[in-house]
């Protein structure tokens, strides 16, 4: 049974995500103004994503530092039924690979480890040759770019500044994703905020190879918690007002 303690931390986590969120609107406001894109200024849709790709900029690595201990051994093929292995269970991420929700690119250090012939890459015969790293936001694409150049990926990893629902459109972006082309997926705490999940998630599953891999990192749906759980959910409404994700 759950302490005091814990419920009251479960309750107030969602409104104190939705203050610290809140904290960065003016410098958002400043940053539209500054630009010239008064048209985010009249649009919630426009204004919520310019306010999240500060808010991340931010709090996207206290994220990493809190999932890097699973997230790195599921990538390393060494997670089977939710526990951590010494030795790889599965097949480590490798080949062409799709990052969905890059951000800022907070986990492109980890991916670089496998990309073949980095000088910090894994030891497993398995690497990964081509990232398409997936990310819609604007200031946080922009991020994104910068980090590949900071750690010396241009050869691998390309920048994908549009939605999933876009990835094998011709002339929407530079590039193109062909059908049954990818040989894994990437998602971290992601999936639950894209647009219309459900068809988005059999759009990318269509794009992998036969017996391509998918290392998925997420939320998951409560199955018990009563009437806090029920106070939660009404809480995650008003902050799906704020933020445009999770």
């Amino acid at each position: 049974m759950e302490t005091f303690k814990e419920i009251f931390a479960e309750v107030t986590g969602p409104l104190l995500f939705m203050s610290v969120s809140l904290s960065y609107a003016p410098k958002t406001i400043f940053e539209i103004i500054k630009s010239g894109d008064f048209w985010r200024l009249w649009s919630l849709d426009g204004f919520k994503e310019a306010l999240f790709g500060n808010f991340w900029a931010v709090m996207g690595p206290e994220v990493k530092a809190n999932g890097q201990e699973r997230v790195i051994p599921l990538l390393e093929g060494r997670i089977s039924g939710g526990r951590v292995h010494d030795r790889p269970v599965a097949s480590p991420i490798h080949g062409t690979v799709i990052e969905v929700g890059a951000g800022s690119g907070m986990w492109m250090d980890v991916l670089g480890r496998f990309v073949a012939g980095a000088a910090s890459s894994t030891k497993s015969a398995a690497q990964i040759t081509r990232i398409y790293g997936v990310e819609p936001n604007p200031k946080s694409a922009a991020a994104l770019r910068q980090r590949v150049q900071a750690l010396g990926l241009e050869d691998t990893y390309e920048v994908v500044p549009v939605g999933i629902e876009s990835l094998n459109r011709p002339g929407v972006w530079a590039g193109h994703v062909a059908p049954e082309s990818v040989d894994c997926i990437v998602g971290v705490l992601c999936l639950c905020s894209i647009p219309d999940p459900e068809e988005n998630i059999k759009h990318l599953y269509k794009l992998l190879k036969p017996g391509g891999h998918w290392y998925v990192y997420e939320h998951v749906k409560a199955s018990r918690g009563g009437f806090w759980h029920s106070l939660y959910q009404r809480e995650s409404l008003i902050l799906r007002q704020i933020q445009p994700r999770c």
